[in-house]
């Protein structure tokens, strides 16, 4: 059997390791066997990241649509009913901006809804 020589394809993988092992403090920069496992976590925490991101920024969104709406005089959840009853298809990240850097639209989205509710109901 032929002897394989690995040298140059082994030091690539590990360059590449030890590359994105960066910034790492100690050993976890400098050791390949430690950089490696380094990397691999870091890497499971980047995916998990963001899948955790998503839920972070809508969770964020309601709080603040919670409070722009309680400022009207209505609850979160009566506001997102109202819309979706008036048939508004705005999502909560635009509501949100509405609210944070267009206050008067925002108060404005909520009177045409609540009007349009109360017209739909009588």
């Amino acid at each position: 059997m032929v002897r394989v020589k690995r040298g140059n394809v082994a030091r690539k993988r590990r360059k590449k390791i030890l590359q994105l092992a960066k910034g790492y403090r100690g050993a976890h920069s400098r050791l390949f066997r430690v950089a490696n496992q380094q990397v691999m976590k870091a890497l499971r925490y980047s995916y998990v990241g963001r899948k955790q991101k998503k839920r972070i920024f809508r969770k964020l969104w309601i709080k603040r649509l919670g409070t722009a709406a309680k400022s009207q005089g209505i609850t979160y959840s009566k506001l997102i009913y109202v819309l979706k009853q008036a048939e508004y298809r705005l999502n909560r990240k635009m509501l949100s901006q509405l609210a944070i850097f267009d206050y008067s639209t925002f108060r404005f989205i909520i009177l045409l809804a609540t009007a349009k509710d109360k017209a739909s109901k009588y």
